[in-house]
């Protein structure tokens, strides 16, 4: 069983910088495909980047290119997202998930682990 707890939202203005944490514990970190998704109010919850443990290239959603770099830290078991030049619609809570199947995910269903949700508010 895998548990991930994330850490470093909070509250910024639109233009700042976050960086987002996701420990993970109790599997083998380096053999899991490793997401981060994001809730908006009254939204549904939508992929935002994701990093495979076979290939190392990441994958964003349109809307975070250039802006959210996601990375992982096999040694640490961490996941990490940084996150600049915030914008308000990035306003959501956060969270992190693990699957042991390889291979590109964005769907929230394929995802076998989740953490709590970290908030993160960017105001305008």
């Amino acid at each position: 069983q895998v548990q991930l707890v994330e850490s470093g939202g909070g509250l910024v203005q639109a233009g700042g910088s976050l960086r987002l944490a996701c420990a993970a514990s109790g599997g083998t970190f380096s053999r899991l495909t490793m997401g981060w998704f994001r809730q908006g109010p009254e939204k549904e919850r939508e992929f935002v980047a994701v990093i495979t443990w076979i290939s190392s290239t990441p994958s964003y959603v349109r809307s975070v290119k250039g802006r959210f770099t996601i990375s992982r830290d096999d040694a640490k078991n961490t996941l990490y997202l940084q996150m600049n030049n915030l914008k308000p619609d990035d306003t959501a809570v956060y969270y992190c998930a693990a699957r042991r199947t390889p291979g590109v995910a964005t769907t929230p269903a394929t995802y076998e682990y989740w953490g709590q949700g970290t908030q993160v508010t960017v105001s305008a």
